[in-house]
Parts: structure tokens; sequence; C-alpha cells
């Protein structure tokens, strides 16, 4: 059973470790589970994971690999070697298909479905042929039958793939904001109590915790409130 702590994913998206470290610092033993993304990724974050790593916490790496097979393999496995619980890669079958069988060292694979910041109109202009919801499905039976770790995906959609892959993937979503924050440019969103009560197993929350004017607070509340719809759920 996770503990309400640990289903809070805390996105580091700052600009030096120096940055990271200062947040981490002042967030301390309420934040156990950490994201890092482009930003600090190409900052020196991947190198920074390391000391979170031996520090005991928990970190999430957010690249969202997609190439050739050998390619992701290789990252996979070069991730997996510093010790970190996740890796993103993006849904399609090649990719999910190389990385799963690349994984070691108890390192999951998280499938990202359609980006939270995409919407039906956005998918259009790319070129997909279908709406966000009908993607992502289909993107998320393609990754339970590949034996992929569980899925990156909007707090919208959380309740409908739990129906789709079934208990045991883990369902990990972006676009959390807590009432009266800012939207930013998430298109698909939801407060903490919303996304659990959805089926969703992580929350990754980013500027409403980096931002605040007190880290620790507004991670503290979020992880309070974790737990409370985790109790309204069981």
């Amino acid at each position: 059973m996770l503990q309400p702590r640990d289903r809070l994913i805390v996105a580091l998206d700052v600009s030096s470790v120096e940055a990271a470290e200062a947040m981490v610092g002042r967030l301390g033993d309420t934040v156990s589970f950490y994201k890092i993304g482009y930003q600090l990724g190409f900052a020196g974050g991947i190198g920074f994971s390391q000391k979170l790593i031996d520090a005991g916490k928990q970190v999430f790496v957010d690249l969202k690999l997609h190439d050739i097979g050998n390619t992701v393999a290789q990252g996979v496995k070069s991730v997996a070697r510093l010790g970190a619980t996740f890796l993103t890669v993006h849904a399609y079958p090649q990719t999910m298909k190389a990385a799963v069988e690349a994984r070691e060292n108890g390192l999951r694979i998280l499938a990202v479905t359609v980006l939270t910041s995409s919407d039906d109109a956005d998918l259009a202009a790319a070129g997909y042929a279908f709406p966000v919801a009908e993607l992502v499905a289909r993107r998320a039976a393609q990754a339970r039958d590949l034996g992929v770790d569980g899925l990156v995906c909007s707090p919208e959609e959380a309740a409908s793939l739990r129906r789709l892959v079934g208990p045991d993937m883990a369902l990990v979503t972006p676009g959390i904001r807590p009432p009266g924050s800012v939207k930013d440019e998430q298109k698909r969103i939801a407060t903490p109590t919303a996304a659990i009560l959805a089926g969703a197993d992580y929350l990754v929350v980013g500027r409403p915790i980096v931002a605040a004017a007190d880290p620790k607070a507004a991670a503290a509340a979020i992880i309070e409130e974790i737990g409370t719809a985790a109790k309204q759920s069981n």
C-alpha cells in the first residue's frame, strides 16, 4: 500500500542543480519522490539524480525517449544504472517494446500517452485522426499488451484507463492543480482529490509547489489531500 507521501512526485522544474538542491533542502523530509525532466536534466540533473537516490529519495527521470530500438534500449540501461524508479518513453509500440526488453535494476517504464497540454484541436493540427480520448485508449492498450509498467496520462483519463489496463499498471498523472491554482498551459487538469478518486497512483506536481511562497507547506497540503482522498476511495 502506497503511503500518501510517496504518491506525490515533485517536478524539479528549475534551471540549475544549485536551485534544485535549494528546493530539496526547503522540502526536507516532507517529499520523498522527485521528477527530473528536460529543464534540469540538461543542466546537470542526471548526475544530481544520483545524489537524490543516494540520499534515499526516489527519482522519476522524465526524458520521454523515442528513437530507434537500439538507441532507446541503451538509454534505458543507462538510466537503470542510476537506480531511478521511473523512466518515461513515448507510447509508440517499437519504442515501448525496446524499453521493456532493456529495463533492469528495478527500473519501471512509463509510457506517455498524450501530453496534458494537448487537446483534440492540437492532435488534429498534428495530423492525428483520433480525438484525445481515443488515442490515449489505443496507446494504453498497446502499452498493457507489451508489458509496460505504467502510464503517464491526464487525470481526466485515469478512470477509463484504470478500467482498461486493470489494477497492476501504475497511473501517473501530471496536470495536477490544487483549487485556486493557475492553470498555466495545461489543458487537461484536475485537483489532487479528483485525480486520486479517478484511480491515479502518483501525482506529479511542479509549479504549485516549487513556485509557492512556502513550498514545504504547499507539498504538505497536497499530501494531506492525497491521504484524505485515498481513504474515500477505499
